[in-house]
């Protein structure tokens, strides 16, 4: 019989050494050292691999194209100002039909925002704040970041976990403890996504000055956010993002630290007028459908939702437009699909 204890020892020098074999590196973009589990290709791989059925679930892309190029247009030269290599990667923008007030990325610079967002918006600096956010995610390599950090703190909560629960109630208490010490280590991880929201938001503003908005669009941005949030919801401690009063101040320091020469001047503007007939666009579009709600319809769509909603939720109500990632029926495909045959069953 292998030693539990053994095998834990072996697991934690295990997961060390893939650390270490991964290494650090200082990115280009946040200045900061990252390990990363995942290069360049695989990151470009993951983006291919999970952009199609996380664009089914989101009820399809709206390929008109006055507004499918408006947005690309807008994303595409906010890549091209970049750090590094970052504006080579393969671009992609993508208009979602979706209702849910939204915008996420996929890494590899796959980039998302819905309809529903863009409704709520006034003009072209708010979009390009929005979409220089999610840019923002891509070059700092978020995804990446939190799946290497997510690995790491899931296997040592478990392992942790396991070691106490073994201890107290041999192979059920170490199973039990090392679901637990999984559920510990992905709250760790989740802490890190608040700093990484931040951190998007000044590489946002970053890439929307260089072009030439009015940074304003950003705090603007996150206003909508409050108002569409409606206020109270989840404790910040356990939310996904930091509440939009948080982010406000914290634009609202970086703007007059770094942007104040842009108050006032002409040269930074948010081109109210540029964006009314895109705005007029969309509302003159069908109403998206009835399912285009993101609630999973295949295998490949859930395992989108998941990567999407573990590693970069919502933006709107209290638990964002993925829902609880505590139930399952928001990600898991086989159990979504039994809600709704119970729910016709009624």
């Amino acid at each position: 019989m292998i030693d539990r204890f053994g095998l834990v020892a072996r697991c934690v020098l295990f997961a060390a050494m893939a650390f270490l074999v991964s290494g650090c590196s200082t990115n280009p973009a946040t200045g900061r050292s990252q390990a990363l589990m995942y290069n360049r290709s695989e990151e470009i791989q993951i983006g291919e691999e999970h952009k199609g059925p996380l664009t089914e679930e989101f009820g399809g892309a709206i390929t008109q194209p006055a507004l499918h190029h408006y947005v690309a247009d807008i994303g595409r030269r906010l890549a091209a100002v970049t750090e590094a290599d970052f504006p080579s990667l393969p671009w992609e923008f993508t208009l979602l039909n979706s209702k849910v007030i939204n915008a996420f990325a996929l890494p590899g610079g796959k980039v998302f925002i819905s309809r529903g967002l863009c409704e709520e918006m006034t003009n072209e600096a708010q979009l390009a704040a929005v979409l220089g956010h999610e840019v923002g995610h891509v070059t700092a390599r978020h995804t990446s970041e939190r799946m290497s950090q997510a690995l790491g703190t899931t296997i040592g909560g478990a392992i942790i976990g396991g070691l106490i629960g073994a201890a107290a109630g041999g192979k059920e208490g170490a199973a039990a403890g090392a679901a637990g010490g999984a559920t510990i280590g992905g709250i760790v991880s989740l802490s890190f996504s608040r700093e990484q929201e931040i951190e998007a938001d000044r590489l946002g503003m970053r890439y929307m000055e260089k072009l030439g908005y009015d940074p304003v669009g950003a705090i603007e941005v996150q206003e909508i956010l409050g108002r569409a949030g409606g206020g109270g919801g989840t404790p910040e401690f356990l939310s996904t993002h930091p509440a939009s009063a948080t982010r406000i101040a914290e634009l609202n320091k970086r703007y007059n630290k770094y942007y104040a020469h842009t108050r006032g001047n002409p040269n930074y503007q948010k081109h109210a007028d540029r964006y009314q007939p895109f705005l007029a666009g969309l509302r003159a579009l069908p109403k998206p459908r009835a399912d285009a709600e993101p609630r999973p319809r295949t295998p490949e769509g859930a395992r989108a939702m998941m990567l999407a909603a573990a590693f970069h939720a919502g933006h709107a109500g209290d638990a964002g437009a993925f829902g609880s990632l505590g139930d399952p029926v928001n990600w898991c495909w086989h159990c979504a699909a039994a809600a709704a045959a119970e729910r016709d069953a009624e």
